[in-house]
């Protein structure tokens, strides 16, 4: 039996193509090809599970001019499902995906969905004023804004450039 009869032939493979340097294989691009092939061979990651639980759930930071963004993707949760918390400059989510009932008579060809407790605590900048910080959730998805303090605010500067002499 070869590989190849062991990779399903439906699954999409998500796993990114990467340019290798023609200088020979770094440490990094050797655990992307050990990876790779884990992901290819067993259907998953090979991150350890304490790897994989901070990066639940994920997240995306943006600074917007006055603000500060924080989306976050609950997917399959309500927003009576996550507590947030801002500290000290940093924003924690946390919260608890529970399962929902499972038939006995359900035969499972795959499973990749996870449920539990989570916890993600993200550092905010200086500049965050987190007093006046909001949140809403839409279609799976917590956005939180967080101001800028005032004065934090810098419009951009143009420099004239000078002639060297």
């Amino acid at each position: 039996m070869t590989l190849n009869e062991f990779i399903h032939w439906n699954r999409p493979s998500n796993v990114p193509v990467q340019r290798r340097s023609r200088f020979g294989h770094s440490l990094m691009s050797l655990q992307e090809d050990m990876d790779r092939l884990l992901h290819d061979f067993f259907g998953g990651t090979s991150l350890p599970a304490w790897a994989k639980e901070q990066a639940f759930p994920a997240v995306d930071i943006i600074e917007d001019g006055e603000i500060f963004k924080v989306k976050a993707e609950l997917a399959g949760m309500n927003p009576d499902d996550v507590e947030i918390s801002v500290t000290d400059g940093f924003l924690t989510l946390k919260g608890e995906k529970k399962e929902e009932k499972e038939e006995k008579d359900e035969n499972y060809l795959r499973r990749e969905t996870s449920y539990g407790s989570f916890q993600r605590t993200i550092s905010l900048p200086e500049t965050a004023n987190c007093d006046k910080a909001e949140a809403s959730f839409k279609n799976g998805v917590l956005s939180i804004e967080v101001p800028k303090k005032a004065g934090a605010i810098q419009k951009p500067k143009k420099l004239k450039i000078k002639k060297a002499a």
